[in-house]
């Protein structure tokens, strides 16, 4: 598995009323397969994802993948980490469903017609084959999302981050794309609201406040988080 490296690295950003802390200064090492990342809304646990692959850039410190500085060299990072974000409307931009993962594909595949057959064989793979030529604006958000997963997969990333990925959708969507996502052979960090998602997760790291609070196996993690949101309901 890839190593990701969290070298003091935070962020923080001026505000009128003086410097905000949307991430402390944090260093971890990831290489498990499966790393979970739970936490309240504004927590700061989309921004430690987003670091991965340069979306947002570290204030303090560094983010390394494989010991490559991801501020440093953010291009060729994110031909290695694929970020699938919570509303596909983010990712699918083509008119149709091949046009889509063709986008995708578009850096890796020079050729206009190997392209296609790249695009619609990643569909097949993704059960979206028969929906090549239809307009994206009609699939259902659970074919959105299965459609923005197929297109970041399609260029075959080492690591994939998935922000919330499953909080727009149904509770049957939400356990395909969580099985999904679980049964990649890369590396994913899935960060997310859904507790019986990230307890299949290998590690799980719990963000409150801008700082990772806890950081272990995903039961422990699990009810570290729950007694936390109890004891703030209950103060």
């Amino acid at each position: 598995m890839p190593t990701l490296t969290f070298d003091g690295a935070g962020v923080t950003v001026p505000t009128p009323h003086g410097d905000k802390v949307i991430l402390a200064p944090t260093s971890l090492e990831l290489t498990e397969r499966r790393i979970g990342v739970i936490g309240a809304n504004g927590s700061g646990k989309s921004t430690l994802a987003r670091m991965v692959n340069g979306l947002v850039t570290a204030t303090t410190g560094r983010v390394l993948v494989d010991g490559v500085d991801v501020a440093a060299h953010a291009a060729r990072v994110r031909r290695r980490v694929g970020f699938v974000f919570t509303d596909p409307a983010a990712q699918v931009v083509m008119p149709t469903c091949v046009e889509d993962v063709e986008l995708s594909l578009r850096r890796h595949v020079k050729r206009a017609r190997e392209r296609r057959q790249r695009a619609l064989d990643v569909l097949a793979r993704f059960g979206l084959r028969d929906l090549a030529d239809t307009s994206v604006h009609s699939l259902s958000g659970g074919q959105r999302q299965l459609l923005a997963i197929a297109g970041v997969l399609a260029t075959e990333p080492a690591v994939v981050v998935a922000d919330e990925p499953t909080t727009l959708l149904d509770l049957a969507n939400t356990r395909r794309i969580g099985d999904l996502l679980h049964g990649l052979d890369q590396q994913v960090v899935l960060v997310t609201h859904d507790l019986e998602l990230v307890r299949r997760c290998d590690r799980v790291l719990v963000v409150e406040h801008g700082r990772v609070r806890f950081d272990g196996p995903a039961e422990e993690a699990v009810a570290d988080y729950v007694a936390s949101v109890e004891q703030a309901v209950g103060a």
